[in-house]
């Protein structure tokens, strides 16, 4: 019997066009109400992924920023896993001298050098995809997104400031070669942990600030098995928890590697494969 489901956002419980479908709604509060613990586990910093919950009426602890911070359900702050401050400046040098664009997350929010550079980037990564076909969609999709990111002169002003804790750093390019050469780089560093949450993408943590950690930590503290526990999720990232979890649900959207590494595969996220799985998982 599932007693705790984790749940991935982008490509997963959201559309592409960054929507909360009904049957993803009533399923989790069928789940709660069942007495399941549902967990959102993203790699999306609080701030990009609580108002979005809310909006939904969904009131579930956190995993955020894959791990590196884990909030209750009144979201508050119980645990951080951060990149230390050295380790961050050297991740960026790397990315510095390949010339890939990247952001920073920290405790006090999504920060970018660029944010015209951002707004061409999420459009292109929705134009790519090819789910969302209007460009006026695209572009609120995009605005909607940049809401949420600050724009600095430097980074340098993260890096020295004590108040910022400093969560990921998140990558884009679209060359893969570049990606390729960069994801090699920072794998030689052991106290990092190297993913992904799209094609375009590599995501930057510290070692203990991944998912499956995360989760094993939260299912833990509650008393219930990994084996009695359901992991939705399509991409790189949500590996972690998927691998250590009795339920491995990937999405009809996920690469061919994620679905062959999960026990089951639902249906996309246009179609609530969440709430899918879900109901399909309470009925077991």
């Amino acid at each position: 019997m599932v007693k705790c489901i984790a749940i991935d956002m982008d490509g997963t419980l959201l559309t592409s066009a960054q929507q909360i479908t009904a049957e993803n709604r009533e399923a989790i509060r069928l789940a709660q109400e069942s007495g399941v613990e549902v967990v959102i586990a993203t790699g999306r910093a609080y701030e990009e992924a609580g108002d979005l919950l809310k909006d939904a009426d969904i009131i579930t602890p956190m995993i955020c920023a894959n791990g590196a911070e884990i909030r209750t359900s009144s979201h508050e702050i119980i645990q951080t896993n951060p990149l230390s401050k050295d380790l961050a400046k050297e991740v960026a040098e790397i990315l510095h001298s390949h010339q890939v664009y990247y952001e920073v997350y920290t405790n006090r929010g999504t920060y970018t050098l660029d944010k015209t550079m951002a707004r061409s980037l999420i459009m292109d990564i929705f134009t790519v995809n090819g789910h969302i076909k209007d460009m006026e969609e695209i572009k609120q999709a995009a605005e909607e997104r940049l809401q949420e990111v600050n724009q600095l002169d430097s980074y340098a002003v993260l890096f020295e400031d004590d108040d910022q804790v400093i969560y990921k750093l998140l990558a884009f390019h679209f060359e893969p070669v570049t990606l390729n050469k960069v994801r090699e780089e920072l794998k030689q560093f052991s106290k990092l942990a190297v993913s992904a949450s799209g094609k375009e993408n590599i995501e930057i943590t510290a070692v203990e600030a991944q998912k499956g950690i995360a989760l094993e930590e939260f299912v833990e503290a509650r008393g219930i098995s990994l084996k009695d526990t359901m992991a939705i999720g399509d991409n790189y990232n949500d590996l972690s928890m998927m691998l250590k979890v009795g339920r491995a649900v990937a999405m009809g959207n996920a690469d061919e590697e994620i679905k062959r590494q999960c026990h089951f595969v639902t249906a996309t996220n246009e179609e609530s494969g969440v709430g899918k799985a879900i109901k399909l998982a309470l009925e077991v």
